[in-house]
């Protein structure tokens, strides 16, 4: 067990970063932080930040040296400086999750290994292999590029054999991955902290939806309202503790899942660090995502984590900001999250703001009315 007074370090200084730095910051521990943007949000706050791509050598080798402990908050990192680095401090967190979430076709490997229900896939490395894998998996399919990067998503979505040379910007980057599309009637994400003795806990299932580029729009957090059977639900948290389990990992883990309307559940993606669709458990829990992060991180004890009440966030960008800062008199139940970015940042989200309310529908419908969101 790690103690208060020690240096948390953190690779990446994004609004994750700051929250965890609050996080951190709040039970007693000094943190320092490197990324490559000056004065990004986690800098004005943390003790110290060190200004270097987060695989600078070098620079990560000096910042490793000025903490007892390490984690990160982005995929954008080399696993092989990441595991260089611990031959000088610690890495709960580990690298193996890193290595399975940063690449899609690694991704699915894993969880096909681990029985766990996936959408049928295939690879395409030239333009002929997306014509043969669509034919395979089926009209509408979806061409990914196999490494995922975390602020934006390179999907482009396929109807028929005459949209099939819309992906030819994206193979010409790289091998892709052509997947189904799952016929949904919602999209779930559960979110699961573990620490170094395989302990853990689970927060509670939320539903999740995104703008047609894949970035997430809202997430409704409605506790025992989301209509679904418990069983769906048991399903859920077994599949987050397998999947955390045989990642290695300590600290947060997030699964998305797509549910059918058979029922029928498919895991779509993973992230091995704290995830934007949980960020509502800063103000509608007890403990927060980043809370249980940290604790995980540094083998504290877990708690169980009671959510407040029904919550809906949504995303603050750089074009609805002067929206939600024109409602901030009249919202005054609303909590108000801004990142503070730098001015020129090319980021697509510059905040989020979570509502906490006894009658959802009725919240989300007068959020509508703002124009803040459309569905």
């Amino acid at each position: 067990m790690i103690l208060p007074g020690s240096t948390i370090g953190i690779i990446g200084g994004r609004h994750i970063s700051k929250m965890l730095v609050m996080s951190a910051k709040k039970i007693g521990f000094k943190v320092g932080i490197l990324d490559p943007m000056e004065n990004c949000p986690a800098s004005q706050i943390a003790d110290w930040h060190i200004l270097a791509d987060y695989n600078n050598e070098s620079a990560l080798i000096d910042f490793a040296k000025r903490c007892d402990v390490i984690t990160y908050e982005t995929e954008n990192i080399d696993v092989n400086a990441l595991d260089f680095l611990k031959e000088y401090v610690l890495l709960p967190q580990g690298t193996f999750g890193l290595s399975v979430t940063q690449d899609r076709l690694i991704e699915r490997e894993f969880l096909d290994n681990h029985s766990i229900n996936i959408a049928p896939y295939a690879t395409a490395v030239v333009i002929s292999d997306i014509k043969e894998a669509a034919n395979t998996v089926g009209y509408p399919c979806l061409v990914k590029s196999t490494r995922r990067y975390q602020e934006e998503e390179f999907i482009v979505k396929i109807n028929s054999e005459e949209d099939v040379n819309l992906a030819v910007p994206l193979i010409q980057q790289g091998v892709c991955m052509v997947e189904a599309v799952v016929p949904l009637r919602k999209e779930l994400f559960v979110t699961i902290a573990i620490n170094q003795n395989g302990e853990y806990t689970l927060f509670p299932v939320v539903e999740t939806f995104h703008y047609n580029n894949g970035q997430l729009k809202k997430v409704k957090a409605p506790m025992e309202m989301l209509d679904l059977d418990q069983a769906i639900i048991n399903q859920m948290e077994l599949i987050a503790k397998v999947i955390a389990s045989e990642l290695s990992v300590s600290g947060v883990v997030g699964i998305e899942f797509f549910l059918t309307e058979e029922d029928n559940l498919y895991v779509n993606e993973i992230s091995s660090r704290p995830h934007e669709s949980s960020t509502y458990t800063l103000d509608a829990c007890d403990f927060s995502e980043y809370d249980a992060h940290i604790r995980g991180l540094l083998n504290w004890p877990l708690p169980k984590i009671e959510q407040f009440k029904p919550a809906v966030t949504f995303n603050i960008t750089k074009e609805n900001q002067k929206l939600v800062e024109s409602l901030i008199g009249s919202k005054k139940q609303w909590h108000y999250h801004f990142y503070q970015y730098p001015e020129n940042a090319a980021v697509f989200k510059v905040g989020h703001v979570t509502v906490l309310s006894k009658n959802l529908e009725e919240t989300i419908q007068d959020i509508k009315n703002t124009g803040l969101i459309d569905n």
